[in-house]
């Protein structure tokens, strides 16, 4: 899946007067599973396209994203090796990820 999707996916679910989210990775270290500026679109039903992570953290970021549509604010998530929460959801590649989450329209 390439980012434009998910930026098609969220212009979409926005002329459906749906609530959405985006999630952008905002910076890298280390071996992590996508690069920065990798994109997940995620709507008030919970549906998402694109990917943060190759699959590894997108149920916590997409928790999330449902949350800042709810709320209106952003959030900036970390995930590492050192992050108790990273080997929770997967992310175990030895790397970290930040993951910057707006709703967006």
């Amino acid at each position: 899946m390439n980012d434009d999707r998910a930026l098609e996916q969220a212009a979409a679910w926005l002329a459906e007067g749906r609530g959405v989210a985006l999630a952008t990775v905002v910076k890298t270290w280390g071996s992590a599973p996508r690069p920065a500026g990798s994109q997940l679109a995620i709507n008030d039903e919970g549906a998402f396209v694109g990917s943060v992570s190759g699959g590894c953290i997108e149920g916590v970021v997409a928790a999330e994203a449902r949350e800042a549509i709810r709320d209106g604010k952003v959030r900036t998530l970390s995930f590492g090796v050192s992050n108790e929460r990273a080997w929770e959801v997967g992310l175990a590649c030895g790397g970290q990820i930040d993951v910057f989450v707006e709703r967006i329209g």
